[in-house]
């Protein structure tokens, strides 16, 4: 019992002093950046029209032509067969990247009967690719 108020001072100081330092360094949890399909799954058997929802975590959406930190919007690759490496511009009037520069996080597609590659690539306000790191690709079969 000797030790119990001098050890809950001890700790208590040390959770106080932790939390001051972070706060006079403003110390923040990295944020996971992520561009994800909210829809549909990977492996996904898909009607010949069907809907696509994008996600992205640790950036914000915005439309294209605002040049912010942590900001840019979605595009489409469909059946591509070069990814688009961080820097690179990606590609206009193609039916085969699609930009929604609106911020739109959802579309409908439609792609003929047969397997299908769909790549989500996350990009700043210029189309310019954030890279691999904000890259998700998955596979659907329209039947």
């Amino acid at each position: 019992m000797k030790f119990a108020l001098p050890m809950f001072l001890l700790s208590a100081s040390i959770g106080y002093a932790h939390t001051a330092m972070a706060s006079y360094y403003d110390v923040k949890p990295l944020a996971v950046q992520r561009v994800y399909f909210i829809e549909p799954m990977d492996g996904a058997v898909v009607e010949s029209e069907f809907k696509v929802g994008m996600g992205v975590q640790g950036m914000e959406v915005m439309p294209a032509g605002t040049i912010a930190e942590n900001t840019g919007h979605h595009h489409l690759l469909i059946d591509a067969t070069q990814q688009i490496n961080a820097g690179e511009t990606i590609p206009a009037g193609s039916d085969k990247h699609l930009h929604f520069g609106k911020g739109q996080t959802e579309t409908k597609i439609k792609l003929a009967p047969g397997p299908h590659t769909l790549t989500l690539q996350f990009a700043n306000g210029a189309h310019v690719s954030y890279g691999e790191k904000m890259r998700s690709t998955i596979h659907v079969t329209v039947k």
